[in-house]
């Protein structure tokens, strides 16, 4: 496919059966961007609660892509990116509530500092509170960090400190190292030359994979507190949460082992296997003091994980696909 005209915005959204929340989205958008020329391209990935349809006859102005399958989100988001013309390219969840004026907003900021090649904003939970979605890359030792909760010794060091900017609550301009993929805007230019997405990634780390090569290209990522979104969060991972914990995992190894080689692989498995277990021994105790369904269920999830995790080899599992058959067999496929 080739772009029609240029754009100043192309806004491009993921669809896989997210009727319920992607109307609210949608009216955002065309609701609150007033000064912008943008175009909205949503990629469907093979949703079957009529979510095409109801684009098609609310939004018509939508460019709609049937991708026929849960190509997942790296591989999804990149065939919308590939047909955008947007000298800004904006990755944005279905579930997410653009603020009146926020997207005039961010273009502003974009044009302000030619430099930079992305840009994160303030996002917001259901309920107003802040949600953490600029975060600082992952290591072996923020790993261990949220292993162990040692995060809130990070306001006496930043050695301490496990995955988030900590006492940093988003309002106040400054580079970041990621954002979350629920909504970040990119250079389109850059995107594309950067080929958009690492597609080995199917849920989880993609975002923060591209925003270490945008880095890594020599363009820093600014965040501005003057663009806020709202975002319901996790739609998706609702309805598969066993699933969606090991293609995290899955991501997380594949990330180590992109950016820190064999060893960071199989380092970044011990602390992984220590977060577990000290959830696995918390949430055990209390299920013992008053047990629930959900208690049990998260349990369960846990004890996958954990055999999951101790079975696969890291390195194996990225260079060749080897790990675990028995656990996928007995889960619902993503599809």
């Amino acid at each position: 496919m080739t772009r029609v005209c240029a754009r100043k915005l192309s806004i491009v959204i993921i669809c896989w059966n997210d009727l319920r929340v992607i109307r609210d989205c949608l009216h955002s958008i065309y609701a609150g961007t007033h000064g912008t020329d943008f175009e909205v391209i949503v990629c469907d990935n093979g949703s079957t609660d009529r979510s095409v349809q109801f684009i098609r006859e609310q939004f018509p102005q939508v460019h709609i892509v049937e991708n026929g399958a849960n190509l997942g989100f790296a591989k999804g988001n990149n065939v919308g990116i590939r047909i955008s013309s947007g000298e800004y390219v904006l990755i944005l969840n279905p579930d997410t509530i653009i603020h009146n004026g926020s997207l005039d907003r961010w273009i502003e900021f974009a044009d302000r500092n030619p430099k930079a090649g992305a840009f994160g904003c303030r996002v917001l939970n259901s309920d107003g509170s802040h949600q953490r979605a600029a975060r600082p890359f992952p290591s072996v030792r923020t790993l261990w960090m949220a292993a162990v909760y040692a995060s809130p010794l990070a306001t006496i060091s930043s050695f301490f400190r496990a995955g988030e900017y900590t006492g940093w609550s988003g309002n106040n301009e400054r580079t970041i190292d990621w954002q979350s993929g629920c909504c970040i805007l990119l250079r389109g230019n850059l995107l594309r030359q950067l080929g958009g997405f690492d597609e080995q990634f199917f849920y989880s780390k993609e975002e923060v994979d591209l925003c270490r090569r945008v880095w890594d290209s020599g363009y820093p990522i600014l965040f501005t507190p003057s663009v806020t979104i709202t975002h319901l969060g996790g739609q998706s991972v609702k309805r598969f949460p066993v699933r969606f914990v090991l293609e995290e995992y899955r991501s997380q190894y594949r990330y180590f082992y992109k950016h820190h080689g064999q060893r960071g692989a199989r380092r970044s498995r011990y602390p992984t296997i220590a977060w577990l277990r000290v959830r696995q021994l918390g949430y055990g105790l209390l299920h013992a003091v008053r047990p629930t369904d959900l208690l049990k269920s998260r349990l369960d999830m846990y004890r996958i994980a954990v055999h999951w995790n101790k079975e696969v080899d890291p390195v194996r599992f990225v260079e060749h696909g080897e790990e675990p058959p028995s656990i996928w067999k007995t889960l619902p496929p993503v599809a």
